[in-house]
């Protein structure tokens, strides 16, 4: 099955670019994350690679925030949620959801000017634990969010652990999300490195 899953997000069946809300419920992003599935692709780009839904891409390439568009409204007000619902493996989530960025209030598609709540950490997933999907969603806010969640800092491990999407878009009234994207990621050299930083080591 988990063979299967990986064929499917890497484009073995042929889903349309377009069909974005298929292929997350192929991956069972939705239900896992979410109740449905955002209808709308999020552009996200690392350096020069643009993601197509379901790439494989190292921590190494993910090490640093990427650029964000989608569309949008310009006088609205979005939350942008990455997470990794497969921590610290896909077998045994027990650290379902583990919060990789977060930024609220972020007007139109500026996430530079938006308010982070969680700062971006890249894919760092154990050696040996196999593929994680990591999930990038958008949501559509009913206006300016006034939160109690605390600024979670790179350096913040545990408070990132088990997250919920789906608790966080119903506290705030968010809806269904409006955009999203996925990526596969699994150990890599950087791993190591990344681990350091969160410790506060490096």
């Amino acid at each position: 099955m988990y063979y299967v899953l990986t064929g499917i997000l890497l484009g073995s069946i042929g889903f349309s670019v377009a069909d974005i809300a298929s292929q997350f419920e192929e991956s069972r992003v939705a239900p896992d994350v979410v109740n449905k599935a955002p209808i709308e692709e999020l552009e996200v780009k690392y350096g020069e690679k643009k993601l197509k839904f379901g790439d494989e891409l190292t921590p190494t390439q993910v090490k640093d925030m990427p650029d964000i568009d989608f569309k949008h409204e310009d006088s609205a007000l979005y939350t942008l949620i990455m997470i990794d619902p497969d921590a610290p493996t896909r077998k045994a989530p027990i650290m379902r959801e583990w919060q990789h960025w977060i930024v609220i209030n972020i007007p139109g598609d500026d996430v530079s000017k938006g308010e982070t709540l969680a700062d971006y950490v890249g894919a760092g997933p154990p050696q040996g634990s196999g593929l994680h999907r990591y999930v990038i969603l958008v949501f559509k806010q009913p206006g300016k969010l006034t939160v109690d969640e605390k600024h979670r800092k790179i350096t913040d491990q545990t408070l990132r652990e088990r997250f919920s999407t789906k608790k966080f878009a119903a506290k705030y009234n968010l809806g269904e999300p409006v955009a999203g994207n996925l990526f596969l990621a699994q150990w890599d050299d950087y791993v190591p490195t990344l681990y350091r930083k969160l410790s506060g080591k490096d």
